[in-house]
């Protein structure tokens, strides 16, 4: 009983008077010697992960298509000369539709194309679009397919497009397609 009392009935036991303790802080951070982050340049990027080359030749013929006053469509196709490690022009074509296209593609082999085409929006106005469109055939030997992923940024930055598009089967390439892909673009 003389317990319970003691517990219940009594005052606590007068403690020590401790002072408030002061509101918390987190501790003092350490210095170092720390630079400043420089951004990333994705230019420098990009050009350091570049394999092939654009030939000069194409260069010049992709700032003239990019330039052209027809009003037709038109498409250049690029491919990996493999031995001089440089993009090099292929075939041009003009008056060409996207299922034309399609069948002057290699079935096995990677190609870079760039396509010029008479988009009808639905809104009645009409654009003419270049397109770079990457095909990249599923089946292609891996070396192939490393060299034409490793040149495709630097030939985009060559030809000033943005407008970039990839297909792993030549049969992906039909205008329904390339219409869907466009439409995201205003």
């Amino acid at each position: 009983m003389g317990i319970n009392r003691m517990w219940y009935g009594m005052k606590p036991f007068p403690y020590p008077t401790l002072h408030p303790p002061e509101p918390w802080s987190p501790p003092p951070r350490r210095q170092r010697n720390r630079e400043k982050k420089r951004p990333v340049d994705r230019k420098v990027m990009s050009d350091s992960l570049v394999v092939c080359e654009v030939d000069p030749e194409l260069k010049e013929k992709l700032r003239k298509f990019r330039f052209r006053k027809e009003t037709d469509n038109a498409a250049i196709i690029m491919k990996v000369d493999k031995d001089r490690q440089m993009v090099v022009l292929e075939e041009e074509f003009q008056n060409i539709s996207p299922e034309e296209l399609k069948m002057e593609l290699p079935e096995r082999q990677p190609r870079f194309v760039v396509y010029s085409y008479k988009y009808m929006h639905d809104d009645g106005r009409v654009s003419y679009p270049l397109c770079f469109i990457f095909s990249s055939p599923v089946g292609c030997k891996p070396e192939q397919q490393m060299m034409y992923a490793g040149s495709k940024n630097r030939l985009v930055q060559t030809a000033e497009l943005t407008k970039v598009f990839e297909i792993r089967t030549t049969e992906d390439l039909t205008e329904a397609w390339l219409q869907e892909k466009l439409s995201f673009f205003r």
